[in-house]
């Protein structure tokens, strides 16, 4: 790998493909699957509708059907089954089959950066700030990020890049971003930290050149993470529709963007509940742009759209920067 330069892009899409890019579109952009998926039957759809709901706490409208045909008539084809009602037996009877059909159900789409008034405000009014209350004696020089869907890397790397503007190496700040996701596929594309190179566009030039490597020989048409943010983020297994989560602590910042639009209203209660539980007192719990807390019971608060405070905590707009 050499330094990344934003402006030495090769867009071939076979550059793509070797990076495993994973990025799942919605089943309108992909093809509607082959013969076999069209044939699921009213009873076999409402199995799978319960079974995914009841594991992952995502709910498949009726409107959802070719979309499920879509996702699963691969593994039909790569196992030799004849029907759904086949695979369905199959997925119950088999853990990592059902892991697998998880893997496959399951929507990846993620960016670099994604939202920018998020990292603005970020960047712009909660680092500064917390920096200077450690500087007073007002905090521990520690901060703690979880990414609670991160899919293959995108959110946590940009974290990384954001707290290392802040907070460099040396600066004698302890950092650490858990990432986690349903799917064990799209960990082990995180982990790797390698996406195609035309991903690049959606990082800020200054981050690009600092914390990004530009594959070369036979990854030429890839960038990687670099050492810097590789470093920070730590990846685990963790399914947000468990009734208990893992002993993870508390975090400063939790995200959980553009999932919960997936669930169905008592799995995104309880999820919800979940995440408050591991936010610190003055932490922050970003939402995705279509999610909101408004009008719950949940005793939050709004701080900006999509951003939410534990009510009653003292945030910088109200205690002072």
């Amino acid at each position: 790998m050499s330094a990344l330069r934003p402006n030495a892009l090769d867009r071939d899409r076979r550059d793509r493909r070797q990076a495993g890019a994973d990025a799942r579109l919605p089943l309108h952009e992909q093809g509607a699957g082959s013969e076999i998926g069209q044939l699921i039957r009213d009873q076999e759809f409402a199995q799978f509708q319960a079974l995914i709901h009841g594991e992952a706490g995502i709910w498949l409208a009726p409107v959802k059907r070719t979309l499920l045909v879509g996702r699963l008539s691969g593994r039909l084809r790569d196992l030799g089954l004849a029907s759904f009602g086949e695979y369905y037996e199959r997925v119950v009877a088999d853990a990592a089959e059902r892991a697998r059909m998880l893997d496959h159900v399951t929507t990846n789409e993620t960016h670099f950066f994604r939202e920018p008034r998020h990292f603005e405000f970020l960047a712009e009014e909660v680092f500064p700030r917390w920096r200077a209350e450690a500087e007073e004696g007002g905090r521990p020089r520690r901060l703690r990020i979880w990414s609670a869907a991160c899919s293959t890397g995108e959110e946590p790397y940009s974290l990384a890049m954001a707290l290392l503007r802040t907070f460099p190496p040396g600066s004698g700040w302890d950092l650490e971003i858990l990432a986690t996701d349903l799917s064990t596929r799209v960990l082990d594309l995180a982990q790797k930290a390698v996406w195609p190179l035309e991903k690049s566009r959606e990082i800020p030039e200054a981050e690009l050149k600092a914390f990004m490597l530009r594959g070369i020989g036979p990854l030429q048409g890839t960038m990687k993470a670099g050492p810097e943010i590789r470093e920070l983020v730590h990846f685990a297994h963790l399914n947000l529709n468990d009734a208990e989560y893992p002993a993870i602590g508390e975090f400063d910042l939790v995200f959980c963007r553009n999932v919960l639009i997936y669930f169905a209203a008592a799995a995104r209660e309880q999820v919800v509940g979940h995440l408050l539980e591991h936010l610190a007192p003055s932490g922050y719990l970003f939402l995705g742009h279509a999610e909101s807390l408004s009008g719950t019971a949940f005793p939050v608060r709004s701080v900006i759209p999509n951003i939410y405070a534990h009510r009653g905590a003292r945030t910088g707009r109200e205690a002072g920067r």
